[in-house]
C-alpha cells in the first residue's frame, strides 16, 4: 500500500507552472464545451462553477496521474473515470442533457452517457498532450 501512496505523491509532485498550465487550459477547455453543448443543445452543467469541479478539481489530477502513459492506456484508464463522472452527473441532477439533443438522435437515448464518456474521455491524452506542448513552449528547460 506504501507503493502505491509514494507512486501518486510522485505522480502529483510537478511544477507549480504545469499545473497552472493545466488549470488554465482545462478551464477554458471546460467553459467552452459547456458553451458548446449548451448552444447547440447537446448538455450542460446546471452550474457554470461545476467547470471548475469536474476539469480542474477532478480531470487535472487524473491527467497528473496518467501522464507518461501510452495513449491508449491512458484512453482506457481516462473512460473509467469520465464513465463515473458521467454517470454520477446525469443522476445527480448536476449535469442537463437536453430532450432529443443530437446524440440522443443518432446513439439513441440510451446511449447518451455512454457516448458522452466515449468522448470525454479523449480529454486525458489529448490534454496532457496539449499541456505538455504548452507548457514546454512556455517554459523551456534551460540547458545546465
Amino acid at each position: 500500500m506504501k507503493d502505491l501512496w509514494d507512486w501518486f505523491r510522485l505522480k502529483l509532485t510537478v511544477d507549480k507552472t504545469l499545473i497552472l498550465v493545466y488549470c488554465i487550459i482545462y478551464f477554458t477547455w471546460g467553459m467552452l464545451m459547456n458553451w458548446f453543448g449548451a448552444e447547440v443543445q447537446i448538455a450542460k452543467f446546471t452550474y457554470w462553477w461545476q467547470v471548475i469541479t469536474c476539469y480542474i478539481f477532478y480531470m487535472v489530477p487524473i491527467s497528473l496521474l496518467l501522464r507518461g502513459l501510452p495513449f491508449h492506456a491512458q484512453y482506457a484508464y481516462g473512460l473509467v473515470a469520465m464513465c463515473l463522472l458521467e454517470f454520477g452527473g446525469y443522476a445527480l441532477k448536476t449535469s442537463y442533457a437536453y430532450p432529443n439533443n443530437l446524440i440522443d438522435e443518432f446513439f439513441n437515448v440510451r446511449n447518451f452517457s455512454l457516448a458522452m464518456a466515449l468522448f470525454f474521455a479523449l480529454y486525458f491524452p489529448a490534454g496532457n498532450w496539449t499541456v505538455g506542448n504548452v507548457h514546454r513552449f512556455l517554459f523551456p528547460k534551460k540547458p545546465r
